[in-house]
């Protein structure tokens, strides 16, 4: 048994297992989590069928089977959600998915949409155009280390203190 890697922190087998075999999904969050689940387990087939008719005629395989081979994958964050529960038709979930490529961790923010189709939740596009991947340019700063802002205290005492 192993924890699924969507970080719901249950058994991949009673989280998003039945889902990549081709249950439906109970909720838009569930969906969205098994796409990320799809992505470390190089589901291509699952990201496909779970995309809305419109979105699969825009579908790179080839690109997405790249992404998602080329990665690791290091976590799912849900930070919202806006309906999409089982009795909704429409629903907004909001996440960060973090990842590795050659050694350069990345994080891709996105506030994603998903709809029924034939009573299923499938993927139908974002909020405000493509999602955004952010590269880190410096090193984070840790909460001992002395402050960028130059006042000689650690960080967690001066600019991090929030």
């Amino acid at each position: 048994m192993s924890l699924c890697p969507c970080g719901s922190g249950k058994e991949f087998a009673a989280c998003c297992g039945p889902i990549l075999a081709g249950a439906p999904a109970p909720t838009a969050e569930a969906l969205m989590r098994s796409r990320y689940t799809a992505h470390v387990k190089h589901d291509l087939a699952h990201l496909e069928r779970t995309l809305s008719a419109d979105q699969r005629k825009t579908f790179d395989a080839p690109a997405a089977k790249k992404w998602s081979e080329q990665s690791e994958w290091l976590g799912l964050a849900i930070s919202r959600t806006d309906l999409g529960g089982e009795g909704d038709e429409h629903g907004l979930v909001e996440f960060t998915a973090r990842f590795k490529v050659e050694g350069e961790e990345h994080e891709h923010f996105e506030q994603a949409l998903f709809g029924r189709e034939e009573g299923k939740w499938v993927y139908t596009g974002q909020v405000g155009g493509p999602g955004v991947t952010v590269r880190r340019e410096t090193p984070k700063i840790g909460r001992n280390d002395p402050c960028p802002c130059g006042s000689g205290k650690k960080y967690k005492k001066c600019c991090g203190a929030a």
